[in-house]
């Protein structure tokens, strides 16, 4: 509605008068920038009428009064002396002038007149002409854009482009839309999918909003009509419009305000340029990924081509830019960079070579300490799939769990002679309107491992199919209820001959670990400085609830840490927590309950430590927005020393505490300048990092790419250093960072995201399938919409209720001391 009215404010003769176009800059809403004083008061009178319609009424029609209050005058001599580093102005707010420049930046491309963009979140602008949609199927199609943002850096002020993409519904028909979306989905609520959709009628033209959907189709639907008296939907379109429904078995939606007003699927027309804002199913977000994974040079081409062009950065592009003196480049930034040696890998036997690709391969090497299995069983899940095994006596099943077994061994574990037990359990019939998360399956599941005769140590579970349901409930059953550890294998890659070795040896990689081993480690050289004196890592994450689940869903935050002195196992502490959101609507990154998640992981270390404690820690806090940096330095780190002051005994416990926030949720890309500073792609080389021309003012912050690309262009890592005890320099922290990088268990590669971090973001992940159920938007408690603050509340209590019973106290026994997230 704000947006309407400001649209035609934007055409009144008032609007022309007071010499407001290509003058001021507004988001729409509530905020708007002039580059000259304007009148106070001042009110713009503004008739309104929809988009459908060809102008206001001769009569009687709505007038909305516009008012433009002055609340604040800035000024931009202090953003100067603040990007000069001047010291008095560290602490000058410069984030007023910053988001007024943002207004400015977004005049063109947000604008509503022809040839504007959509704007999607903050600072994503797409384009239908930027490249040609490609659909998603299910009724979806990705859109390319292009992202923009002012970034302060020392001495000069930037803009950040990058390319971006994201799912717009197809414009079309609504019910062929809900139907491929529901038959993409194998049976996925189409609610999901209609909820907000604006929609245009094909019997009256107006154009509506889809409040919901109902619980009744055209045939059960009945009514008074004026003159047809009680009629169904599918009597009174026939009736009174000669429409034929061809759906009238679909449920019909809601497009009325106060008021219901049930309409067929059939009759609304989806309007083009609407993002899709729930969650995209696995085979549309596979569509995704191919379709964002751009190389460097095309990503490049398209932003100083087709991305300046659209955002109306090219000189006299835009009257807006020109009336507030801004002018932007046409060239990217060239800064300075640095490609850090890697780490050497060690291994029980054989040290292998790190390649240009910053990977490696277990040929000839065994692992740094092999762990020991022996009463092993293997769950043979019969789901209907095309390549299951026929049954525990299956030739080929023995043959390939043998090969499994000798590959452990191979890798230097120690595998019992005995072969493991073949548990099979046949899954009932899909049903995804009676059982939507498939419970009946994981009840035949537990029963299927409660009749084995003993408690194995590890569980080989031979997975059918990719039904997330099914893995999400295993891990939960037996994570939770078990406390089993278990290693999931898909059925189709296990038993295909080309590529077995490589699959074994990966499989083992998570097998060893589980079980308490240590799959490599890094040389002396590179663990030097972590080492003396004796230092836990540490990692941190929150992942929140995403679109399309429960209101009242809670976050999920976890501690991993390492326990030993080759920082290999990181056993994990989890919580689930209240979604709090902050004034910006964000949800809030802070751990509630890290005091007690701190508590736990020094006790463990000093458990496996001969009664020490680490005199140094240092912190990878991942899950943390830009905007709430702030959280982990006012909050976090306080609940830190709290723990540290629980292990008081005879003297004080302090140790020495450097917190590095982690993030990849940003839009700077390098692109190399000279072939020999790029890999194969065209991406940077693993190991190169940034620590000038677009970092941080004042704070110690650089970016570091410690991996190699697989497709599209590589995104960095930025760290960002909000408490450094350890006195660590930058040469020293990267290159610790960049080590690090490469000790992650499941892989023999380096990784995008430090360690620590990685393995935070995997316990969270795990905590996911814990809360399954919600966060697919099933709640025992009722999913409808309420009205008023109170019955909200209870309803978000009745969710934190079920929550808490699904979570069940987490992990307990043996397995909490382990990496079973892995």
């Amino acid at each position: 509605m704000k947006r309407r009215i400001l649209q035609l404010a934007e055409a009144t003769p008032q609007w022309a008068q007071l010499g407001l176009r290509g003058r001021v800059a507004h988001d729409h809403a509530a905020k708007l920038i002039s580059a000259a004083q304007l009148p106070q008061p001042l009110t713009i009178d503004v008739p309104f009428y929809e988009e459908e319609e060809s102008g206001p009424p001769a009569q009687g029609g709505k007038v909305y009064t516009l008012k433009l209050k002055l609340v604040q005058t800035l000024e931009t001599e202090s953003l100067s002396s603040h990007l000069q580093g001047e010291a008095n102005y560290r602490n000058h707010d410069i984030l007023p002038v910053v988001a007024a420049l943002n207004l400015i930046l977004a005049a063109h491309p947000n604008r509503t007149q022809e040839g504007g963009g959509v704007m999607v979140g903050r600072n994503r602008y797409f384009f239908p002409s930027a490249s040609p949609p490609v659909p998603l199927g299910g009724g979806l199609e990705a859109w390319r854009g292009f992202y923009s943002s002012i970034r302060p850096a020392f001495r000069s002020l930037m803009v950040n482009v990058n390319v971006c993409t994201t799912a717009f519904y197809t414009e079309g028909n609504l019910a062929d839309a809900m139907m491929a979306f529901e038959n993409a989905s194998f049976g996925a609520r189409m609610q999901v999918f209609a909820k907000g959709v604006r929609v245009r009628t094909t019997h009256l033209g107006y154009r509506k909003t889809i409040k919901t959907m109902a619980k009744v189709n055209a045939k059960q639907h009945k009514f008074k009509a004026d003159d047809l008296g009680m009629v169904s939907v599918e009597e009174y379109f026939k009736k009174k419009y000669k429409v034929n429904l061809r759906y009238p078995n679909l449920p019909l939606v809601d497009v009325g305000g106060q008021k219901q007003n049930l309409l067929p699927p059939e009759v609304c027309i989806i309007l083009p340029g609407q993002p899709f804002r729930g969650k995209l199913l696995d085979e549309q977000t596979a569509s995704m990924i191919l379709v964002a994974a751009k190389p460097p040079n095309v990503n490049a081409e398209a932003i100083t081509n087709k991305g300046l062009t659209e955002l109306g950065f090219r000189q006299g592009a835009s009257s807006v830019l020109n009336t507030f003196g801004v002018s932007i480049g046409n060239e990217m930034a060239v800064v300075p960079g640095r490609i850090l040696s890697p780490p050497g890998i060690k291994y029980g036997r054989g040290e292998p070579r790190v390649d240009e690709r910053a990977s490696w391969n277990l040929r000839d090497v065994k692992f740094a300490r092999g762990g020991t299995l022996d009463r092993w069983a293997v769950l043979l899940i019969k789901d209907g799939g095309r390549d299951e095994f026929a049954g525990p006596d299956d030739p080929e099943l023995i043959t390939t769990m043998r090969g499994f077994a000798a590959m452990c061994r191979t890798c230097g574990m120690q595998v019992s002679q005995n072969p493991p037990a073949v548990i099979p359990v046949q899954l009932p019939r899909k049903d995804p309107k009676a059982d939507p998360v498939r419970g009946q399956a994981i009840a035949a599941i537990r029963s299927a491992l409660m009749s084995a005769q003993a408690k194995p140590s590890l569980v080989i579970v031979l997975l059918s199919s990719a039904d997330k349901h099914v893995y999400s409930g295993l891990k939960h059953l037996c994570d939770v209820y078990l406390d089993v550890p278990t290693v999931c294998v898909q059925t189709q890659k296990i038993r295909k001959e080309r590529g077995q070795v490589q699959y074994f040896a990966n499989v083992a990689l998570k097998v060893n670990m589980k079980l308490g081993g240590v799959n490599h480690n890094l040389d002396d050289r590179s663990m030097a400085k972590l080492r003396q004196p004796t230092t836990m890592l540490v990692g941190m994450d929150v992942t929140h609830p995403g679109p399309s689940t429960v209101k009242g869903t809670p976050s999920i935050a976890a501690v991993v840490a390492s326990v030993d002195a080759n920082f290999a196992q990181y056993p994990a502490s989890m919580r689930i927590q209240e979604s709090k959101k902050e004034a910006s609507a964000q949800p809030s990154s802070m751990i509630t309950e890290l005091q007690a998640m701190m508590e736990e992981r020094l006790q463990l270390w000093r458990d496996k430590n001969n009664k020490t404690l680490p005199q140094r820690i240092l912190v990878y806090r991942d899950g943390v927005s830009e905007g709430q940096f702030s959280i982990v330095l006012k909050e976090e780190i306080p609940q830190m020393r709290a723990a540290f002051r629980k292990f008081d005994t005879t003297q004080p416990y302090r140790p020495k505490l450097t917190v590095v926030i982690c993030g990849k949720r940003h839009h700077t890309r390098f692109y190399p300048t000279e072939v020999a500073h790029a890999d194969q792609n065209g991406n940077p080389r693993p190991g190169t990092v940034v620590d000038r021309g677009v970092t941080a003012i004042y704070e110690f912050d650089f970016f570091l790419q410690a991996h190699g690309g697989l497709q599209g262009t590589t995104r960095p890592t930025h760290y960002y250093v909000v408490c450094n005890e350890m006195g660590l320099r930058a040469d020293d922290l990267q290159g610790l960072t960049n080590a690090v990088s490469y000790t992650f268990a499941r892989a023999t590669k380096a990784v995008s995201l430090v360690s620590p971090a990685y393995y935070a973001d995997l316990a969270c992940e795990r905590g996911r399938c814990y809360l399954h159920k919600l966060l697919q938007g099933i709640s025992d408690s009722g999913t409808t919409s309420v009205s008023g603050s109170g019955a909200a509340a209870a309803q978000d209590e009745e969710v934190w209720r079920e929550a808490v019973a699904l979570w069940h106290g987490g992990v307990k026994g043996a397995l909490k001391d382990t990496m079973f997230y892995l």
